[in-house]
């Protein structure tokens, strides 16, 4: 019998059909313990349908966002450890509607692949189930696409769409930021989901690391050191929200301060930052040491050890403050919004925490 004549099927054209239902059968239960009564259909539906309550609200906007986790996920394969990155997907997609005041609602996530590993599949999902618990939403779909063609041997990608709301009259746009205003802080958790494909370089490109060994500095591997799950805002900028009138909120992904801060003030405004106002984790100061990264570069790059911004008025900067501590926060006022460019200046000196 020819080559030709021979009979193909679609797991040999690179497509396990058997095993994607595998993982529909091993995260069923993770997935239905993020549901609440709103969610009107169990997995597997061709569309998710989820009740959408706004008999509290005067004027109902539903605001969303899509994004993935970049090249963090390349640490993840590396270290063999899957579970977490989930973690980062919503948190990341839950910060950014947070921005304009919206609870989220509802998730769906896409995962991509050369080859399906049920195991590995299921433990991302884990993740994103954990993270959509935290943030108090739903994860209602999905779609996983196995693609030989289109990616490498054990390559995966893994992207989410969150779907929230907030009543219009209390939507949080930064039309009322003016001078004076107070720049709060609050800290991220490390590298969050940004400037990966730098830090990968510099660790292990340049400085020859491997995931096993200790990145210096933090007293933990690297692959630990890399992977700590990008911090969710949503609980204690939910309670902040009752407690002051806040003006504006910048979440601080690719870009840093330097070009996030920015995205939230109006045209004829911008911000002097403090650098030495808060301790920068030394796992950043290594980057910069190791990769020879220049300061400009790192307030660029990365988050620099402050994940969430807040903007509020000079009179109630105190009240903000003391609200985010009770939460168990480290809150720091970084800077005040100036008039003029719509850029970030920067004072003083990065202060480095530090090493563990």
């Amino acid at each position: 019998m020819t080559d030709e004549s021979k009979s193909m099927d679609y797991r040999q054209a690179g497509v396990n059909i058997d095993a994607a239902n595998q993982v529909v059968r091993n995260i069923g239960k993770i997935v239905r313990e993020t549901y609440s009564e709103r969610v009107l259909r169990d997995i597997g539906s061709f569309g998710a349908m989820y009740s959408l309550d706004t008999s509290h609200m005067e004027e109902p906007v539903l605001v969303s966002s899509i994004d993935g986790v970049g090249t963090k996920l390349k640490i993840a394969l590396l270290v063999q450890k899957y579970d977490t990155i989930g973690i980062d997907l919503v948190a990341h997609c839950v910060n950014d509607i947070l921005v304009q005041g919206a609870r989220p609602l509802f998730f769906l996530d896409y995962l991509a692949c050369h080859n399906l590993d049920p195991d590995i599949v299921t433990d991302m999902i884990r993740g994103v189930a954990r993270g959509c618990r935290y943030a108090g939403c739903a994860l209602v779909g999905g779609e996983m696409a196995e693609m030989g063609d289109v990616y490498r041997d054990n390559e995966y990608d893994l992207a989410g769409t969150i779907v929230g709301v907030v009543d219009r009259k209390k939507i949080i746009d930064g039309t009322t930021i003016g001078e004076g205003d107070v720049v709060i802080g609050l800290a991220s958790s490390g590298l969050h989901t940004n400037g990966f494909t730098l830090a990968r370089r510099i660790c292990f490109d340049k400085a020859g690391l491997a995931c096993t060994d200790e990145m210096p500095g933090t007293g933990r591997t690297v692959g630990d050191a890399l992977l700590e799950p990008h911090r969710s805002y949503a609980k204690v900028i939910q309670l902040l929200m009752r407690i002051v009138t806040i003006k504006g909120m910048a979440h601080v992904t690719g870009g840093g301060i330097t070009d996030n801060l920015p995205r939230v003030l109006p045209d004829d405004c911008g911000a002097e930052v403090e650098l030495g106002s808060w301790e920068t984790p030394a796992i950043f100061k290594f980057l910069q040491d190791a990769g020879n990264v220049d300061e400009a570069e790192m307030l660029h790059a990365f988050n620099m050890g402050i994940g969430y911004l807040v903007i509020v008025s000079e009179e109630q900067a105190s009240k903000a403050m003391d609200a985010l501590t009770q939460a168990c926060e480290d809150p720091k006022v970084i800077g005040r919004v100036v008039k003029g460019e719509n850029e970030v200046h920067y004072k003083g000196q990065i202060r480095y925490g530090a090493p563990d």
